[in-house]
């Protein structure tokens, strides 16, 4: 079966830097779009980042330039790195996948991604 397995989550001071990882099983992101949301008590979850399956990567207006999405192929495995992070980056943050689209993944919507992970939880303090 298809599994996402999130690790890298954790508490953090304000500017400092995480970096979350996504270890997928049962198949190979090469085939898929991946991406990150996230999701704050009280908020609806936003997409944070999305790569397809030629590297071109799109973000979330509020994270551009402080996240970076990657992947490495060869160890099925998805990454953000978050830098000068921020109080309200305080969120639990999702891996998921859908099929390859051609495009800006952060503009797909939510229900194309048929494979999500546990979430990891982010906690920024000031």
């Amino acid at each position: 079966q298809v599994q996402l397995v999130e690790s890298g989550g954790g508490s953090v001071q304000a500017g400092g830097s995480l970096r979350l990882s996504c270890a997928a099983s049962g198949y190979t992101h090469s085939s898929y779009c991946m991406a990150w949301f996230r999701q704050a008590p009280g908020k609806e979850r936003e997409g944070v980042a999305g790569i397809d399956s030629g590297g071109i990567t799109s973000y979330a207006d509020s994270v551009l330039g402080r996240f970076t999405i990657s992947k490495d192929n060869a160890k099925n495995t998805l990454y953000l790195q978050m830098s000068s992070l921020k109080p309200e980056d305080t969120a639990k943050y999702y891996c998921a996948a859908a099929p390859n689209t051609r495009g800006l993944v952060i503009r797909l919507p939510q229900y194309l991604f048929n494979y999500w992970g546990q979430g990891t939880q982010v906690t920024v303090s000031s």
